[in-house]
């Protein structure tokens, strides 16, 4: 099988399954998360932007705690949850460490990813991380979650992470090597598939459950993170993680699967935008604004002429020219009342504006769509 191309894709989310980092009795396989730190470093230094979701914070704590995950109830869980994340982050942390690169923490919830004003500041923080050359260790925040730490939710989370930071692709590593017609484990007739270009209700039906006692995803779960990843521009890959260096085996032609995407993750988001069908408000911009925003600049506060409508932070907004023509739309960073405040004034001056120091932009590039430019990706 020929090797999987990454040089296709800068931006990675690599989702790492319980069952690859924890061991039976509970303990963290080090050796094996070594290996991965070595294919991450090579990554970076190959100038791709990595971002790797982890479980494994329940089933470390649970061995820390003596909890039986079986019989636990769910505030048992959820203290395992909190001994067993210091454990992973700073192993993560350690290892990568000796690599010369740093890793932050970061958990989230749904609501970090479905709500619009959630979405804009984790995307934000994310972002900043991956611009310091800091690799994002994240995982649910299932110390407090209540309907989180259920079956499959960091596959479906790492494909709202790949889907909030736009990455062009999505690597899920577990105990499996790919996607098959059926589960190859009671099936001897089950054919292994090394593409996947559409994902049909065909599909769907192919995909089996859970076969691990220490992970909550199954073949279910990963089709459906790949339905969510496509939709969003970035292609999926499932791959087997239980070899050493596991990327670099994909790179050298390991068995897996690839979900092709649909369109790019930049276009998937600006014809999100374009369809959007709740319009809150509206944002009138100048000339030189106009020309800024068709070379693919963002909309700054001093091309802000007038602020219509009652809208927050995150909302979809219109964006209108001199003469009222509708330019576009875009998601905005401040709230009606704020923008207002901000009309006509320069980046460096709205601390002075608002009493605290904002984000530089009313409505930034990677959340603006405009009608009529050739040079949108719609």
């Amino acid at each position: 099988m020929a090797g999987l191309a990454l040089s296709d894709y800068r931006r990675l989310v690599v989702k790492v399954g319980s069952s690859l980092l924890v061991g039976a009795g509970g303990e963290l396989n080090r050796h094996w998360l070594e290996t991965l730190s070595d294919d991450v470093s090579r990554l970076a230094k190959d100038g791709h932007e990595v971002l790797i979701v982890s479980s494994g914070a329940i089933a470390i704590g649970s061995s820390v705690l003596g909890i039986n995950k079986a019989r636990a109830r769910l505030e048992d869980l959820q203290a395992a949850a909190a001994a067993g994340q210091v454990q992973l982050v700073h192993a993560y942390q350690d290892i990568l460490g000796l690599h010369g690169i740093s890793a932050a923490q970061v958990l989230l919830t749904p609501d970090d990813t479905e709500n619009r004003r959630r979405f804009l500041n984790a995307r934000g923080t994310l972002g900043r991380l991956l611009g310091r050359g800091v690799i994002p260790i994240i995982n649910e925040n299932d110390t407090v979650a209540t309907e989180e730490i259920r079956y499959g939710d960091n596959d479906r989370l790492a494909a709202r992470v790949a889907q909030l930071v736009m990455a062009d692709a999505l690597i899920l590593l577990s105990d499996v090597d790919g996607f098959y017609t059926a589960d190859p484990v009671t099936n001897a007739d089950a054919e292994h598939v090394p593409e996947v270009k559409r994902i049909t209700n065909d599909v769907l039906g192919m995909a089996g459950e859970t076969r691990s006692d220490v992970g909550s995803g199954g073949m279910a779960t990963k089709v459906q993170a790949a339905r969510i990843a496509t939709h969003a521009g970035c292609s999926t890959v499932i791959a087997s993680g239980t070899i050493d260096h596991p990327i670099s085996a994909l790179r050298s032609g390991a068995r897996h699967t690839v979900f092709r995407a649909e369109g790019t993750p930049a276009a998937a988001r600006k014809q999100w935008l374009a369809g959007a069908l709740e319009v809150q408000g509206e944002l009138c911009v100048d000339e030189g604004a106009v020309d800024a925003l068709r070379n693919g600049k963002s909309l700054l506060p001093v091309g802000v002429v007038d602020v219509i409508g009652n809208f927050r932070r995150g909302d979809v907004v219109n964006i209108t020219g001199p003469a009222g023509e509708e330019l576009g739309r875009g998601l905005a960073e401040y709230a009606n009342a704020e923008a207002s405040r901000l009309i006509g004034c320069q980046s460096g001056q709205i601390e002075d504006k608002l009493g605290y120091r904002g984000r530089s932009v009313i409505v930034h590039r990677d959340e603006l769509v405009l009608f009529g430019n050739d040079s949108e990706e719609l």
